[in-house]
């Protein structure tokens, strides 16, 4: 069996970067980026006002003043300005030549043209003012390749002088759940059998990321039914088959990929729950067989599934982020595989569901987190450092 990090290097070396495209900033949402953003312009591109009031210099205090004009957001005062006299200032208008601070207009007593300090406090030279560049400067890397774009990132990249951007490509995934025990969602089950919820929980899992995703229905546990399934789904980028991946009479994947030429690249990876994946390619279609168990499905599809999109969607950093927290409570020495346990993390402080058994929903559906229990780690107990994937 191969090891949870060679796996994942594995599955990722299948895959290849889909082309980019350009979209409009209004539909980059959730995408990667392609190319790095570099500032077409300098922000703000001249001194602005901070807060209403009058442009003045401090050279020129206690004043009084005389107030000549009007600087607004869009339209500038035009003139340079003496020794005695202010302008009138609104928050984002240019500061006029000659100015280098602003009298807010709670701290300002005006008569007329005539303008007096509210007070005996002298202003400060650059106070209220918002110095050009001092967002970004021309020139500047703003945007790295690969990161997601966000509302943040798309309002930066706008200011920066972009109306588009390259981003990653957007796979098509197709989800087929196999097993002749299950039913559809919502359909009425007798003993026999059981709702199929694999695949919306497959498709609310990829629904934050930049895909297409097809619902393929439930396949029935025969050869000939499987085939017709994946031949149908063999324009998809992923196919994901969920059940039928181990090594039973009724695991049929493994020989019906192999049947229709698949390139087998693995099976079975160390990792406790999700032991039996298969991931092969027939073309460019990407196959990865995820085991039937509810939890065994969610763990390999955060693990494999997820990561993959986010490859071949442009994603520079794919693989989920291990974080660092203490335990709430001892945990048992570690196997042969590396085990995920469903947990419930908060501010660093993971608590294991005593129930892990991968066909149950309930500690999935309370689930925050996944602690990782490394192959032969020791055991540990309350306070002693651990490690942990944040899940949705």
């Amino acid at each position: 069996m191969l090891s949870l990090d060679e796996a994942q290097s594995q599955l990722l070396a299948l895959a290849t970067r889909l082309p980019s495209q350009s979209k409009p900033l209004s539909a980059c949402s959730g995408h990667y980026l392609a190319e790095p953003v570099i500032a077409k312009r300098t922000q703000p591109a001249a001194d602005l006002s901070a807060m209403d009031g009058y442009a003045l210099s401090s050279f020129t205090q206690p004043g009084p003043w005389r107030v000549i004009g009007e600087s607004a957001a869009g339209r500038p005062f035009g003139n340079e300005v003496g020794a005695g006299e202010a302008v009138r200032i609104f928050t984002g208008a240019h500061v006029p030549a000659g100015c280098d601070t602003v009298l807010i207009q709670e701290d300002a007593i005006r008569d007329g043209a005539t303008l007096k300090l509210n007070g005996s406090e002298l202003l400060k030279p650059a106070a209220h003012i918002r110095r050009a560049g001092g967002d970004f400067l021309e020139g500047s890397t703003l945007l790295d390749t690969g990161i997601k774009l966000t509302p943040g990132a798309i309002a930066v990249a706008a200011m920066a002088g972009y109306g588009t951007l390259n981003v990653g490509g957007r796979p098509h995934v197709s989800i087929l759940a196999s097993g002749d025990e299950l039913r559809a969602p919502g359909e009425l089950c007798d003993d026999a059998h059981i709702p199929s919820s694999n695949t919306p929980m497959l498709v609310a899992m990829l629904s934050g990321l930049p895909c297409d995703v097809t619902d393929c229905g439930i396949v029935e546990d025969t050869m000939e039914a499987l085939e017709t399934a994946i031949q149908n789904c063999m324009q998809s980028d992923i196919i994901v088959t969920t059940g039928g991946a181990s090594v039973g009479d009724h695991d049929l994947v493994e020989p019906v990929l192999r049947k229709l030429g698949a390139q087998i690249d693995f099976w079975k990876v160390a990792i406790r729950p999700g032991k039996p994946l298969i991931v092969g390619r027939i073309g460019k279609t990407i196959i990865l067989g995820l085991p039937g168990n509810p939890s065994s499905a969610y763990v390999t599809a955060t693990l494999f599934l997820l990561p993959l999109v986010r490859f071949l969607a442009g994603c520079t950093a794919p693989l989920p982020k291990v974080n660092n927290g203490t335990l709430n409570h001892a945990i048992a020495a570690g196997g042969k595989r590396t085990e995920l346990f469903r947990a419930l993390e908060e501010n660093g402080v993971i608590s294991i569901f005593s129930r892990q058994d991968s066909g149950m929903l309930t500690p999935l559906s309370m689930a925050n987190a996944l602690l990782i229990n490394p192959v032969d780690a020791p055991a540990r107990v309350a306070g002693e450092p651990a490690q942990f994937l944040r899940i949705d």
